[in-house]
């Protein structure tokens, strides 16, 4: 990625890590938290690229010894002088030993909060919300300090937003009629809104998921055991940058093509070309129907 400039050294990027179920019935798949057997990789992502990618078995939390998959992901960023200025996950991030390990790798980080004992209490002590509107709905929202998993000596910020829930009825442990969402974050700075916001943009970071299981193979892997699949999920991933490289850099010159093509509709705005070899002056010609120029692209 570096090599194709997708990657520039001394630029803060934003970060996100999840993992993704891919169910199949490989010798050596297990079963998962969603019943069926498959695989369970941790994958990261930055600008929607897939920079990092650690397969395990569908039988692994998604806890279980993630803070050293993000370790090896964070370090090896840092050896090509790649730096992370925000990192976003979600719940199944939500341990001390993972946060550390964010903390330490990321300017800020913004991380969905588990509901438990204490942060209900937190929350059923708030009395001042501000109202703001996303995506044309109005929500409430607050900041509080908060100490999680236990701690004494170190404070974060809990941005909390609530809207009314569905069937009305009064939760027993915050006493209202409200459904809660809360991020931790060590951003003091930007305003509910603007960390609301931005965690809300995973949702376009996750669409990564979607193209490499659909344009790229990783619902359909090739082999029987689980070493040689996840060779396959890196190498696809792998696929998966150089084509974006090339669509953005066709974009540029070629205005039949848009940066946010899929694979299929490239192949069938750019590849697919009726064509025949016609035999002129003892050489064999291609000659292509299609008035598209496509010269373009070889030109200095």
């Amino acid at each position: 990625m570096k090599q194709l400039h997708l990657l520039e050294a001394g630029i803060g990027y934003d970060f996100d890590f999840d993992n993704q179920l891919l169910p199949t019935e490989k010798y050596d798949a297990k079963r998962s938290y969603k019943h069926v057997d498959g695989y369970f990789p941790g994958i990261a992502t930055i600008n929607g690229m897939p920079i990092y990618v650690e397969n395990r078995n569908g039988n692994s939390n998604v806890k279980f010894r993630q803070e050293e998959t993000l370790e090896m992901a964070y370090n090896l960023l840092e050896e090509e002088g790649v730096k992370i200025h925000r990192s976003r996950m979600d719940c199944g991030s939500y341990a001390k030993v993972i946060v550390d390990v964010v903390e330490k790798h990321s300017d800020f980080f913004y991380i969905r909060a588990m509901r438990c004992d204490d942060l209900e209490e937190k929350v059923r002590n708030v009395k001042q919300w501000q109202t703001v509107e996303i995506n044309y709905k109005q929500y409430e929202v607050v900041s509080i300090e908060y100490q999680p998993f236990g701690l004494k000596d170190k404070k974060y910020r809990l941005v909390i937003m609530r809207e009314p829930n569905k069937n009305g009825q009064i939760n027993l442990f915050t006493e209202d009629k409200m459904k809660y969402r809360s991020i931790l974050t060590n951003d003091w700075v930007s305003a509910e809104l603007e960390v609301i916001e931005f965690y809300n943009q995973r949702g376009s970071s996750e669409k990564v998921f979607d193209v490499l299981n659909n344009d790229f193979g990783w619902n359909r892997m090739p082999f029987s055991f689980m070493n040689e699949n996840t060779v396959f999920l890196i190498l696809m991933a792998t696929c998966k940058n150089v084509y974006q490289y090339f669509i953005e850099k066709y974009a540029q010159t070629l205005d039949f093509l848009e940066k946010n093509f899929r694979l299929k509709k490239f192949i069938f705005r750019f590849i697919n070309v009726a064509g025949k070899w016609i035999k002129r002056g003892r050489q064999n010609v291609l000659k292509l129907f299609t008035n598209k120029p496509y010269e373009l692209i070889l030109s200095p």
